[in-house]
């Protein structure tokens, strides 16, 4: 019985992060032109089920927030594939159900260090890190037509100047990719590292769950 009541509170309050995590991704502080927002903490919901029941079930959780993500930015994804089949397909793959599984992987850290809120901040730049490599590919991959207009027209300065005197369009793709991405994902990271960390160190009803051995 005690069993069914645990299964039971851990897919309810996965539902309610998943929920939370669609919510938050609207309130965005900064979006993109081309896809990616820095959030109201949006990764956070879904951190906090990878690290409470850890990383399988988190990853799970991800990848259901990944599948309404792209439901939710289906036109957009539609509208930067270059409008072929394998593209879209790939942004699906890529940009959403790999991006957002990674999120679970905020809980690898639980019980291998003592302190719950340094191994969950830990956990939490670890998984933003291979979403950012997530995206970082995808832009390298299907994007790469946009990084030397992205050079001449939007992001101009001396750095710039000499990527383009190089003359190299691989390094011009992957450094439009890195930069693009890193610029919301960056302060993203930072922002969810800040609320979590406030999250499972000042709210007590939220650690006891956070931190519970048993809750996996």
């Amino acid at each position: 019985m005690a069993n069914k009541t645990n299964q039971t509170k851990r897919l309810a309050l996965t539902g309610v992060m998943l929920a939370l995590a669609v919510i938050l991704s609207f309130l965005k502080v900064f979006e993109a032109p081309f896809g990616g927002s820095v959030t109201a903490c949006s990764m956070l919901p879904i951190m906090v089920i990878g690290y409470t029941y850890g990383v399988k079930w988190g990853m799970l959780a991800g990848v259901t927030d990944g599948v309404l993500q792209a439901i939710f930015g289906a036109t957009m994804t539609g509208a930067y594939a270059s409008q072929n089949v394998v593209g879209i397909v790939l942004i699906t793959c890529i940009d959403y159900l790999l991006a957002f599984s990674v999120l679970g992987l905020a809980g690898l850290f639980k019980g291998k260090l003592k302190n719950h809120t340094v191994s969950f901040s830990l956990g939490i730049v670890v998984a933003s890190l291979i979403r950012l490599l997530c995206h970082f590919t995808s832009g390298c991959i299907l994007y790469g037509q946009w990084a030397r207009w992205f050079f001449e027209e939007q992001f101009v300065n001396a750095f710039s100047q000499k990527l383009l005197a190089a003359g190299s369009e691989e390094l011009l793709i992957v450094m439009y990719s890195l930069i693009y991405n890193a610029a919301y994902m960056v302060p993203e990271t930072i922002i969810t590292v800040v609320a979590g960390a406030l999250l499972i160190s000042l709210v007590p009803p939220v650690r006891k769950e956070m931190t519970r051995s048993n809750a996996q």
